[in-house]
C-alpha cells in the first residue's frame, strides 16, 4: 500500500448494491416501503438472487459511507486534489470484494478492507420505483469489522495522516468501539469528525450507540426523517429549525461548536451551529430528469465534505452538497463515471 498523505477518511459498511427497477408487487412481497432503509431479515434474503434472476439489475458500488468518500474524492479530484481521501470497512474474499475494491481505486479512493475469509461481501438491494427506491441491507462480512483491524500498521498510518473522519450511522450496528477509537484520536490532535445518523430505525432501535457518537461529533448530517425521529425521541418538538438548535447544543467532547445540517430533499437545507440557524434553497430539478433519489443523502455529505476538507465557508459547503446530490439524481445510484463538472 503506497501511503497516504490524504485529508478524508471514511469508515463504514462496504456493500454492492444491486439496484432494479420493480413494481409495486415486488415490494409489496418483500415488504417494504418507497423512500425507507432497512436492515435485511430471513425473509428477505431472496431478494438479492430474484433481483438478478428476474429483473435487469445492475451492480453498483455502494455503502453509505463509501459513496459519500467517492463522491467527495470526485469533487476533490476537479480541485486538483487527488488520492486524498481512504475507506475502511469489511469485506469477504470474493468477486463482489474485488468489484467494490476496483470500483473504489478506480474513483481515486485508497480502501483499506478488512477481508473477512468465511463470510460474502455485503450486498444491499436497490428496489426503485417512480424515481424513489427501498433499501434492504445484507452486511454479511460488513457486520464483521473489528477494531483490531485499526491497530495494523496501514489502517494506523491511515487515520493518523487524516485530518477529517465521516462515519455513517449505519456503522453503530457494527463496531462502535472502532467508532471511538477513531473519534478519540480526533480529539486528541484536533481534527474534525463527522457523523451521520442515516435512518430512523438506527436512531430507534441503537439509541446508545447514538448518544456514544453524537458526543464526538463536530458536523452532524441527517434528513428530515432522521431528524423527526430524532426529535420525536427525545422530545425536542417538530419544528426541525428548532430540533437542529437543540441538537448543535447537546452535549459535546469538546469546546469545538457543533454544526448540524439537515437536508430535506427538494426543500431547504437546515444548518445550525452557536445558536443560529440558516436555511439554504435547493434549485428544483424537473421531475423529467430525475432517474432515482438512490445516493442522494450521500452525494450531499460528499460534495459538503470535498469544500469543507479544503477550509471552506458553511455556504460553499452546502452548494457543493446541493451540486453533487443534484447530480446523482440523474444517474443510477452513485455513479460518478464521468468527470465531475462542478465549478464552486
Amino acid at each position: 500500500m503506497s501511503e497516504f498523505k490524504g485529508l478524508l477518511m471514511g469508515m463504514g459498511n462496504p456493500l454492492l448494491d444491486i439496484s432494479a427497477e420493480v413494481g409495486q408487487d415486488m415490494l409489496d412481497k418483500y415488504e417494504v416501503k418507497l423512500d425507507s432503509a432497512i436492515l435485511a431479515e430471513e425473509k428477505h434474503i431472496p431478494i438479492y438472487q430474484e433481483l438478478l434472476d428476474k429483473y435487469d439489475a445492475g451492480f453498483i458500488a455502494g455503502g453509505a459511507t463509501q459513496n459519500s468518500i467517492r463522491v467527495a474524492q470526485w469533487m476533490l479530484t476537479k480541485a486538483g486534489l487527488t488520492n486524498n481521501t481512504a475507506f475502511m470497512g469489511c469485506v469477504g474474499s470474493d468477486n463482489y470484494a474485488k468489484t467494490l475494491e476496483e470500483c473504489a481505486s478506480k474513483d481515486g479512493v485508497l480502501t483499506h478492507y478488512m477481508k473477512d475469509e468465511s463470510t460474502p461481501t455485503g450486498t444491499c438491494a436497490v428496489l426503485v420505483k417512480d424515481g424513489e427506491r427501498s433499501l434492504i441491507a445484507n452486511l454479511a462480512a460488513a457486520n464483521n469489522f473489528k477494531k483490531s483491524h485499526l491497530e495494523t500498521p496501514e489502517a494506523e498510518a491511515i487515520y493518523s495522516a487524516a485530518k477529517f473522519y465521516y462515519i455513517a450511522g449505519f456503522f453503530l450496528t457494527v463496531s462502535v468501539e472502532s467508532l471511538v477509537i477513531v473519534a478519540e484520536h480526533a480529539i486528541a490532535n484536533e481534527k474534525t469528525f463527522c457523523l451521520n445518523l442515516s435512518a430512523p430505525f438506527i436512531i430507534d432501535f441503537f439509541g446508545d450507540q447514538v448518544a456514544t457518537a453524537l458526543e464526538y461529533a463536530d458536523y452532524l448530517f441527517c434528513n428530515e426523517s432522521e431528524a423527526a425521529a430524532y426529535a420525536k425521541k427525545h422530545d425536542l418538538g417538530e419544528d426541525l429549525k428548532e430540533v437542529a438548535l437543540k441538537v448543535a447544543a447537546s452535549p459535546k467532547k469538546t469546546s469545538k461548536p457543533r454544526t448540524v445540517v439537515f437536508t430535506q430533499g427538494s426543500q431547504s437545507t437546515i444548518v445550525a451551529c452557536n445558536g443560529v440557524v440558516t436555511e439554504y434553497a435547493v434549485d428544483p430539478l424537473d421531475s423529467k430528469l430525475l432517474v432515482d433519489t438512490n445516493g442522494a443523502g450521500d452525494a450531499f455529505v460528499g460534495g459538503f465534505l470535498s469544500k469543507l476538507v479544503q477550509g471552506k465557508g458553511i455556504e460553499e459547503c452546502v452548494k457543493a452538497g446541493h451540486w453533487s446530490a443534484r447530480y446523482i439524481i440523474q444517474v443510477p445510484g452513485t455513479t460518478i463515471d464521468k468527470p465531475c463538472t462542478y465549478e464552486g
